[in-house]
């Protein structure tokens, strides 16, 4: 299980971020998101649940700090040395008056921190406030920053060898969708749907597997289409429902996501002219996703098709999507919004995500997308219509 990018890909990946931190006068970085750790090391195993970091100097290797049960994962995964791996005791584990982290800070302590300037995640699900303190406690006079998305946005350009995986994971998400066209029918339950799609998702094709998408699939499906994110039941579908799915595609942990819609039976006259708004609003923000347009000009483009329909949608209409872990594909950097004046660069990957909640039912459409030379490119290739299965 080597990792899934060269050396090189990983040391001009590193190169990347001590730049940034130099930049910021960071002496260290303390990275808890697995998606960072991921595209730092291609550490690759299930383990975030419990406590773990890497810690990234100017002079020396990344070091990568978690469970003693886990420390076999970075070594099959990983680039890293064995002295590059240091494991926290099993007694640490969900233990009541102890952290893991407590035991890190020391390791950090060991490297010489403390009483350096040290930069730390603050806003990732897995690097909680008791982690921090419990790190802190152990490096009393280095000063903290909160160098929160560091990592992120180093992540937001792709290079040649992540696009090419996340076309993979584009073949992987169109067959997901083909198996959802195929299978789904009245009377179904939406788990047994589910069920076929997941299997999909994961045995991917003769040339390549796939693994478990970020984001959980989703059905929108009856009443539950009025919201954005409702989990499958065991419910059936009935004639007569719209049918939103958000489904992708996931190889080597890089997603790509894609979203269409199914009309069981005869559909309404709302529905298949929202769809054509949509449509027309997709093809409208395509046209500007180019390298120098601004993210908020995307929004405008689909905001002035909106406003010809008498249409309104109050969310963001896409975002950078990569490498992830569970819960979220999305990179939490860039978001096609009014306000956003993120410059839109060359081998940046975004999934366009158009989605209409109405009072009872709710569309979908999307495509994952990386921005070109010239314009944009959509990873994702499936038909844009709704589906009317008679």
């Amino acid at each position: 299980m080597p990792p899934a990018f060269s050396r090189d890909e990983y040391d001009a990946r590193l190169a990347r971020v001590r730049a940034e931190m130099e930049r910021r006068g960071l002496d260290a970085l303390v990275i808890g998101d697995p998606n960072n750790h991921n595209w730092l090391t291609g550490y690759d195993a299930w383990s975030f649940y419990t406590p773990q970091i890497v810690v990234v100097q100017h002079d020396v290797g990344p070091v990568w700090i978690g469970r003693k049960m886990d420390a076999g994962a970075a070594k099959l995964t990983t680039y890293l040395a064995d002295d590059q791996v240091r494991p926290y005791p099993e007694d640490c584990v969900q233990q009541v008056g102890t952290h893991p982290m407590t035991v890190a800070g020391g390791y950090m302590a060991e490297m010489g921190l403390d009483g350096k300037t040290i930069g730390f995640e603050g806003d990732t699900y897995f690097l909680p406030y008791k982690a921090v303190i419990s790190l802190q406690a152990s490096l009393p006079t280095a000063r903290w920053v909160d160098a929160d998305l560091l990592v992120n946005w180093c992540r937001a350009v792709k290079s040649d060898a992540e696009v090419a995986t996340m076309r993979q994971a584009a073949r992987l998400a169109e067959g997901a969708m083909t198996t959802a066209y195929e299978t789904v029918r009245p009377g179904l339950r939406q788990c047994d749907l589910m069920s076929a799609i997941v299997a999909t998702q994961v045995g991917g094709t003769a040339e390549f597997g796939g693994d478990l998408t970020a984001l959980s699939p989703l059905i929108l499906a009856g009443e539950a289409a009025m919201t954005a994110h409702p989990m499958w039941t065991d419910e059936v579908f009935e004639v007569g429902q719209t049918v939103a799915l958000e489904l992708g595609g996931c190889r080597n942990r890089y997603n790509a996501g894609l979203a269409r819609t199914i009309q069981l039976g005869r559909g309404t006259r709302e529905l298949f002219d929202t769809a054509r708004a949509v449509e027309e609003g997709l093809e409208a923000v395509l046209s500007v996703i180019k390298p120098g347009a601004l993210a908020l000009d995307t929004h405008r483009a689909w905001q002035e098709v909106l406003d010809r329909y008498g249409l309104t949608k109050d969310s963001r209409i896409g975002y950078s999507i990569g490498v992830a872990y569970g819960p979220d594909w999305g990179e939490h950097t860039i978001s096609l919004r009014g306000g956003d004046d993120t410059v839109l660069e060359k081998n940046m990957t975004l999934h366009v995500m158009l989605g209409m909640w109405m009072d009872d039912w709710g569309m979908e459409m999307s495509e994952t997308t990386v921005v070109t030379d010239t314009g944009v490119e959509c990873l994702t290739r499936f038909p844009r219509a709704v589906h009317v299965i008679d």
